[in-house]
């Protein structure tokens, strides 16, 4: 784990380091701005030393947990990704289990209804979430919230948020997660389906599935039992690389609903070159992704006792 973070933070590093210009080009653009002004801000924010160097200071600070302080807001980049945590993980979470669950039994139901009427209905809504790109789906979203007004056209909460009671300050969150959640979760959720619907139909046509039907065992004792158990397995493997986007959520779909979350924040850090939030952003999905597989591993061995180690 600690050579593999090693190396991402390493790449996106030197990625954004090489990069044409820095942080301070916006102060450059203007004239009033001294050199000597410049240079010291180059001075303060540690820009005028090698990009070796400069990795090798917030490599320092990282193993002391601090993330670094942030160019443009002025302010330690652990305060700002705590601030706007909640946000992505909410949406992130609901997308996740929508998306998950739906994309599950619905992949199983299409299975069992093999080039039936449903099977096929899902499939052209399986392909149009595959094909409709998640930033064009978020602006029919948002267009048809604005025509209707039957859903608010961006933010996580309303105006008179503070003065509501517990109960209405729930509902209204979900209120506003409902079009982010549908544009963040139906791309995944067409592809877990059809991933599902592929694996189950695999399995069902293996020997073991036709020897405990031949057995005369009841169809959902087969199905639930001998088939869902194998064809779950790459299932739990893709499992381990959602986690990894749990933090991260989705950049542009939080820009277009004004979503307060982590997306927005690594954006207009990487518009401004802000190095160290972007740096965070970057270890916190590695540190992710590696937990998911490591999560996925152990939910494998659990479920298939054929790679279980002795």
């Amino acid at each position: 784990m600690i050579p593999e973070l090693l190396v991402i933070s390493f790449m996106v590093f030197m990625i954004m380091w090489a990069a044409p210009g820095d942080f301070l080009d916006q102060y450059r653009m203007d004239p009033s701005i001294s050199p000597a002004f410049l240079e010291a801000l180059a001075k303060e924010y540690g820009l005028d030393k090698p990009p070796l160097v400069q990795y090798g200071i917030w490599l320092k600070n990282l193993i002391k947990g601090d993330l670094g302080y942030s160019f443009y807001y002025r302010r330690p980049v652990a305060d700002m990704i705590w601030e706007r945590v909640f946000a992505t993980l909410i949406l992130s979470f609901v997308s996740f289990i929508t998306s998950w669950t739906l994309g599950i039994i619905l992949g199983v139901f299409s299975a069992l209804r093999k080039y039936s009427f449903w099977d096929k209905f899902l499939t052209v809504v399986a392909f149009s979430g595959i094909g409709i790109p998640g930033f064009f789906l978020s602006l029919l979203l948002l267009y048809w919230a604005a025509k209707t007004g039957w859903f608010p056209i961006g933010g996580m909460v309303s105006v008179g948020h503070p003065q509501m009671s517990t109960w209405e300050k729930f509902k209204d969150i979900l209120w506003h997660l409902a079009l982010p959640t549908i544009a963040l979760g139906f791309g995944g959720f067409a592809g877990l389906m059809r991933y599902m619907r592929g694996s189950l139909l695999d399995v069902l046509n293996e020997d073991y599935v036709m020897f405990a039907r031949a057995k005369g065992l009841p169809e959902k004792l087969v199905i639930y039992k001998h088939a869902m158990r194998n064809a779950i397995n790459p299932m739990i493997t893709f499992l381990g690389y959602s986690i990894s986007g749990f933090l991260g959520g989705g950049v542009i779909i939080e820009t277009i609903f004004a979503w307060p979350g982590m997306g927005r924040l690594v954006y207009q850090a990487l518009i401004q070159q802000d190095i160290y939030v972007v740096m965070a952003s970057a270890v916190i999905s590695a540190v992710m992704l590696v937990i998911g597989n490591l999560v996925a591993d152990i939910l494998l061995a659990l479920v298939d006792p054929r790679v279980r180690l002795e």
